[in-house]
């Protein structure tokens, strides 16, 4: 996974600036540029649901922009909204159906067989862990964050990291 450049980043900034000032179109723009990085944390925690939960934390970004204090924040502000959001749409489509291991799609691009077996071991994981597990190894944060962001104790977060890579390491050498 790629991290966001200066440039990007700056991008994003001025366009949440001109968005919060009433420029739609910039909101627009803002819209389209943060829905690849939504959903690059949607998509592994909530797997064949990350699309919907993509699509429901663009909405929250959308209806909660202008309480954005500071736009330089605005890469964590919307980082905490995606993982709120794809962990409460992962709970509740994990209530709705139990995980068909075979549905779920793996990523676009790269090898498809090791995709679809990433997404396998992924899926046997529970939405918590995964977002732990995104926040620390993808998105690089140190446990303090990620257990900021997902409202819970650090000794949680660590708790549901261990038992997440165990769970992965299991499963993905079995």
């Amino acid at each position: 996974m790629s991290a966001l450049t200066p440039a990007d980043r700056d991008r994003g900034v001025a366009l949440a600036r001109a968005a919060r000032a009433g420029n739609t179109l910039a909101l627009h723009d803002l819209l389209d540029h943060l829905g690849p990085y939504i959903a690059r944390i949607c998509t592994p925690i909530a797997l064949a649901d990350g699309p919907d939960a993509t699509q429901e934390a663009l909405l929250a970004v959308f209806t909660s922009l202008r309480g954005l204090r500071d736009p330089e924040t605005l890469y964590g502000w919307v980082r905490a909204i995606a993982v709120r959001e794809a962990v409460r749409t992962a709970r509740r489509a994990a209530r709705a159906r139990p995980a068909e291991l075979a549905d779920l799609p793996g990523p676009g691009s790269g090898d498809p067989h090791l995709a679809a077996d990433i997404d396998d071991v992924l899926a046997r994981l529970t939405p918590g862990q995964r977002a732990v597990l995104v926040l620390r190894d993808i998105e690089g944060l140190d446990e303090e964050s990620a257990a900021a962001l997902l409202g819970v104790p650090a000794g949680t977060a660590k708790s549901r990291l261990h038992r997440a890579r165990t769970s992965f390491r299991k499963a993905w050498f079995s």
